[in-house]
């Protein structure tokens, strides 16, 4: 996405070829296979894990961090070799993005029109609002010092990380039409205006 509006934002006359169907392809398998990758390595190694603190989490999935906790050998530094390599692919991942929007907010405060940088900022904020979402709830989640870890606050991170983004993704890019503002606000004035 972020590769899109940098595309569509800074070099609009060559969008045809920079982001044709071949190159589409490209990112979607390259996405689609590193995902596929990271889950397979991570998933066969965590079945290898010896479990002997029990085998109950205190969440509502089973996410690698919590599983370690349960295990009991010294196999559990591979799955942390994993975590690392993971952690590098999505940090080279978060820079690109990051990259990405400062090359777009360079050129869009160069757009001399008022209207044309509010047309090209409301093309890019619900993307980078959504991201940033995920990754500061991610990066909180999973790099939290232990002192402040408890069961519940464990839990409500990841539902933040993991359901609110895909949840609320939809109805930020829907909030650019002008009919679902207007039903919005009615909803909302209703609600506190009632009472």
């Amino acid at each position: 996405m972020s590769y899109d509006r940098y595309v569509a934002i800074c070099k609009p006359l060559h969008y045809g070829t920079l982001l044709g169907s071949r190159a589409c392809v490209h990112m979607a398998a390259a996405a689609w296979a590193s995902g596929f990758l990271d889950a397979l390595l991570h998933t066969a190694n965590t079945f290898s894990l010896p479990l002997c603190k029990g085998n109950a989490l205190d969440q509502f999935f089973c996410e690698i961090p919590q599983i370690l906790k349960l295990s009991c050998s010294n196999s559990y530094l591979r799955e942390l070799g994993l975590l690392v390599v993971s952690l590098l692919v999505i940090f080279g991942c978060f820079i690109f993005i990051l990259f990405s929007y400062v090359q777009i907010l360079r050129a869009v405060l160069r757009i001399p029109s008022e209207q044309g940088r509010h047309k090209a900022f409301s093309t890019c904020l619900p993307h980078l609002a959504v991201v940033s979402l995920f990754v500061s709830t991610a990066m909180f989640a999973h790099l939290k010092p232990p002192s402040i870890s408890s069961p519940s606050l464990d839990l409500v991170v990841s539902v933040l990380y993991t359901v609110v983004p895909p949840a609320v993704n939809p109805l930020i890019y829907s909030m650019r039409n002008q009919e679902l503002k207007d039903a919005v606000w009615k909803l909302v004035s209703y609600c506190f205006l009632k009472q």
